[in-house]
């Protein structure tokens, strides 16, 4: 491919603080004649995005991956299992999200950067005429790192049979470097776990040093949500099961026999 152009210099960054409804984000932009809206992807992005994009007459590029140039960009698409590199035409705001664990982080290396912008706080408020009703509400409390962004994740499915069985997951989560629990769409769905934890392409996108599936078959869903993790360890009674052709480490065990050893071994080797 061709080389690609060093990265332009960014005027003014503005950052939207609390929870501004579209119309009032699509409003601003108008306004301040933006040229670029960029976001996190998040299930509050997945929202918002398509709405802002849509009173801009624009289209959103969703789940960045990768950047060409300011108007070309490379997202996954059939759940991760292939790559499009889009071009948007002219638009006068181009509405963006980006996945946080494709984009390493940013260097010390002061001569790499563009640079530095001005960043200003937007102040958008809340649009009154728009209430959110709360139906539910759950936690999975404890003092784990951030599942989107832990150093290691140990998740389970469907063959921890039970909301209780994590608790063996915790424990082995605390015994690696910033160990945060995780789950499948089916433990979830199963009702074993709190939605917060899954961990899929309908769940968080992870990408940490270590993955450990713990009784996941590994179904597309769920690989498209942490295939880019560094190391994956893969525990399954079932040899046959396809988060083996992704595992870097495979062991055809119980999970209840192999946990509770891969914890007690991790704890012993802890100087």
């Amino acid at each position: 491919p061709p080389p690609r152009p060093p990265p332009a210099a960014i005027a003014a960054i503005e950052v939207f603080d609390g929870t501004p409804t579209a119309a009032s984000i699509a409003a601003h932009c108008t306004a301040s004649a933006t040229s670029h809206l960029v976001a996190a992807s998040s299930n509050a992005t997945k929202d918002v995005a398509p709405r802002v994009a849509a009173a801009l007459g624009a289209s959103p590029v969703m789940d960045v991956v990768d950047i060409v140039d300011a108007a070309t960009f490379v997202r996954p698409m059939y759940a991760g299992n292939a790559l499009a590199t889009v071009s948007v035409g002219p638009t006068p705001t181009l509405v963006v999200t980006v996945r946080p664990t494709a984009f390493e982080k940013a260097g010390d290396d002061a001569a790499a950067r563009p640079a530095p912008a001005s960043v200003t706080d937007a102040a958008l408020e809340a649009d009154a005429r728009a209430p959110v009703v709360l139906s539910s509400s759950s936690s999975s409390g404890g003092d784990r790192p951030d599942l989107a962004t832990a150093k290691s994740v140990v998740s389970g499915g469907r063959g921890m049979k039970a909301g209780e069985h994590f608790a063996l997951l915790e424990a082995l989560a605390a015994q690696v470097p910033a160990g945060a629990v995780g789950a499948s769409r089916a433990a979830v769905d199963a009702g074993m776990v709190p939605n917060e934890l899954q961990v899929g392409q309908t769940g968080k996108v992870v990408a940490p040093d270590l993955y450990v599936a713990v009784g996941i078959s590994g179904a597309i869903q769920h690989l498209s949500g942490m295939k880019e993790s560094k190391v994956i360890v893969a525990v399954n009674k079932d040899a046959e099961a396809p988060i083996f052709q992704v595992a870097d480490y495979g062991l055809v065990a119980d999970l209840f026999d192999a946990v509770p050893e891969m914890t007690e071994k991790l704890a012993a080797s802890d100087p």
